[in-house]
């Protein structure tokens, strides 16, 4: 008897911790249960996203287009219609890094904000942005060879369903504030044996030439 006393207890603690843990507004949610109808993810994830507004649509006249054919924006272009990708840490090409960004901290997956990947050149580390029809704050921590040379920004998936779910969409975004050019190139520096990061390194000095003189 005593010791159902105690199991007891032990449960009613139990419970009390884990009801305190979501107090904070963060969705805790287990690794099992990512992806499930019951997490809300992927619920989210399958919405149909509103089209570009007519205004973004008319800004895009003239442009330049990368190689996916998407408008190149300036700088004080803050709102923007952009190819995004998605991408998830168990994929063959990002195994080697697990679940660490090119900043090596963690990636970041919550119902406030989330990791995306870019070129760093056209979005340095540290951009956040949010995409129209979305709550969340998604912020530049990594980037991709794929991405080098193009205004494509991968969003981080926890796992493949949802990475699949997301596929390929054309969105509009709002840059809510620019990264550091100064820290991309200060992380950039040490890997130029990596041809992309190279050429990312040198698109960012041709724009900052004073970063050319404070590398060496």
């Amino acid at each position: 008897m005593i010791s159902r006393l105690v199991s007891l207890t032990s449960l009613a603690i139990a419970a009390v911790l884990f009801t305190s843990c979501g107090s904070s507004g963060l969705a805790i949610i287990p690794k099992s249960k990512i992806g499930s109808a019951g997490s809300g993810f992927a619920s989210r994830e399958k919405f149909a996203l509103p089209g570009p507004s007519a205004a973004a649509l008319a800004a895009t006249a003239g442009k330049p287009r990368d190689k996916h054919s998407m408008p190149v924006y300036a700088f004080s272009e803050r709102n923007r219609i952009v190819r995004t990708t998605a991408y998830t840490a168990t994929e063959d090409d990002h195994l080697i890094y697990g679940s660490s960004n090119a900043t090596g901290t963690e990636l970041r997956y919550n119902n406030r904000v989330r990791s995306a990947a870019a070129d760093w050149s056209f979005y340095p580390v540290g951009t956040t942005f949010r995409i129209r029809g979305l709550p969340y704050l998604y912020v530049v921590d990594d980037y991709g060879s794929a991405l080098t040379g193009t205004g494509t920004i991968d969003i981080y998936k926890p796992n493949k369903e949802i990475m699949k779910l997301w596929g390929s969409r054309n969105v509009e975004l709002t840059v809510v504030q620019w990264g550091s050019f100064t820290r991309s190139a200060e992380l950039l520096k040490k890997r130029t044996s990596y041809p992309h990061c190279r050429q990312m390194l040198s698109n960012i000095i041709r724009q900052r030439p004073d970063l050319g003189i404070a590398m060496r």
